[in-house]
């Protein structure tokens, strides 16, 4: 797949507007809390998240396709959960991020598109299903890792949609991880009414 990465020459103003942050001892505290709500070590899928080329990855899309847009949609809805701080309007946006992987029309990719596709499906439907049943927290942490199948998947097939592609420094240890949005202006899903203003646009698509 192609992809294009982005030194990310904001960071150092997008830290001082975002305060700092113990996030390094939340994580694990965190973590543990919710090893102990679901009773098991939850498995994150097969994508290095929490690495800084997850975070600074950029997408290349052109507006050549809408095949993915309703996925898209009901991944910007688990967004604005988030943005809210509200569990049952995330969960309820994976479940709509189910039901748009079921309906859409794999007939439509090339050979090369498809098996690259099902890759970024199943890891996606796995987030998802994590992110329906999982507390917010943890709703968070696999939003990050869908957040990548995101960008993988607009690159694969592309898209109609006007999207900013931003970034959010804080998470991840300070390592930073990327999200989607409709708007201009930065909601933060990650840091929710804690820190919503915190993060830079990192790229602009369709726009």
């Amino acid at each position: 797949m192609k992809k294009l990465f982005l030194t990310l020459t904001v960071a150092g103003l997008v830290l001082t507007s975002c305060g700092s942050d113990n996030t390094s001892e939340e994580g694990a505290a965190k973590e543990e809390a919710h090893q102990e709500a679901d009773g098991h070590e939850h498995n994150h899928g097969d994508h290095d998240h929490g690495s800084s080329e997850a975070a600074d990855r950029n997408i290349e899309a052109g507006a050549e396709s809408n095949m993915a847009d309703p996925i898209i949609d009901a991944y910007l809805e688990i967004k604005d959960g988030l943005t809210k701080d509200d569990k049952d309007a995330t969960a309820k946006g994976a479940e709509s991020l189910l039901a748009a992987f079921e309906a859409f029309d794999m007939t439509q990719l090339s050979g090369e598109q498809h098996t690259e596709y099902m890759d970024i499906m199943e890891n996606s439907k796995e987030q998802a299903e994590h992110i329906v049943k999982s507390p917010i927290d943890h709703q968070r942490e696999h939003f990050e890792a869908l957040s990548v199948d995101m960008n993988d998947m607009i690159t694969l097939i592309g898209t109609s949609k006007a999207l900013y592609q931003d970034f959010c420094p804080m998470v991840n240890g300070g390592r930073g991880a990327t999200w989607l949005s409709e708007s201009e202006a930065i909601e933060n899903p990650y840091m929710g009414a804690k820190m919503l203003d915190c993060g830079e646009i990192q790229n602009k698509i369709n726009l």
